[in-house]
């Protein structure tokens, strides 16, 4: 058991190595095109990856009555379009290790947002980490002169509409399954990020050839193979060990910002994410069961 789990815990750590350095290939994708072409082809070339796993997984005994799935995914699919639509116009403005640290702060906006719903409770861990996070945020985001940068301030409303997507889909896995959902969320992204880079962007075959390899790495690996790489790597792995594992990205995101784009964090800068960290692992640690039991 205890192998499977060591196993488990190198998948996961790999999971959130794709996913940090996912922050790096948004940026490197906003050197040629807009944030919404970006993420629609991102999200088409993510919906085609998932074919393969659904072809082999058709034979599963643990299917599940997908009646309703649809609409479903669509909802949880326009909220997600919120999210990475925040985020990439967000990267924007911002670095790619700056934002990979603020959107990890749904960690944090998730129980909070429960108990303001009523959907959930809290404990004094939650507060402590929220107190944390917020106090990082400020070093990390808010200049001397009391303004924020605007790449910043959209990372975090990215990260309420994840933290409100997460919500989402813990109530929804139950019933629907896992796979076909995603795909659904794939299609309705796509198509939404499609359309509303149709209205403001301009869509230029050659430009999109030249990051044609964050493209592809941001829908293949970063949604499709990660995506698939965690559904395995959970299956002996506890939620709340998981959950920190994936702290992780934030920091992948960061050094890969620092090595691949040449970004560098002041030492204020540093100091902050060091809190926001803090306060992610602290309101994974005591309240991920208290989560899990709200959203099932």
């Amino acid at each position: 058991m205890k192998s499977k789990t060591l196993k488990s815990d190198f998948v996961l750590i790999f999971v959130a190595t794709i996913w940090g350095l996912a922050f790096v290939a948004q940026r490197l994708g906003m050197e040629h095109i807009g944030p919404f072409t970006f993420n629609g082809l991102r999200f088409v070339l993510g919906g085609l990856s998932l074919l393969p796993v659904i072809y082999f997984t058709r034979n599963s005994k643990s299917r599940k009555d997908n009646s309703g799935l649809v609409k479903s995914g669509s909802i949880s699919g326009i909220v997600l379009f919120a999210a990475i639509s925040f985020q990439q116009v967000g990267l924007v403005y911002t670095t790619a290790g700056k934002a990979g640290f603020i959107t990890g702060l749904y960690v944090v906006f998730v129980p909070i947002l429960l108990f303001l719903i009523k959907l959930g409770r809290t404990n004094i861990a939650t507060w402590i980490g929220a107190v944390l996070a917020s106090v990082g945020m400020y070093l990390l985001s808010v200049t001397r002169d009391m303004t924020m940068n605007r790449g910043d301030l959209l990372v975090l409303l990215s990260g309420i509409c994840f933290a409100f997507h997460l919500i989402i889909i813990g109530k929804l896995t139950n019933r629907f399954n896992t796979v076909w959902l995603s795909l659904v969320q794939c299609i309705v992204c796509s198509i939404l990020s499609l359309l509303a880079a149709a209205l403001f962007e301009t869509f230029i075959i050659e430009d999109i050839l030249k990051v044609s390899i964050p493209i592809i790495y941001g829908g293949v690996f970063s949604v499709g193979i990660a995506y698939s790489l965690q559904i395995y790597g959970q299956k002996n792995s506890h939620a709340s060990h998981a959950a920190i594992i994936f702290s992780l990205e934030a920091v992948v995101a960061a050094i890969g910002g620092w090595i691949i784009l040449n970004e560098v964090l002041s030492g204020r800068g540093i100091f902050g994410c060091a809190l926001m960290l803090a306060g992610m692992l602290i309101s994974q640690l005591f309240t991920k069961r208290d989560f899990n039991d709200s959203i099932e």
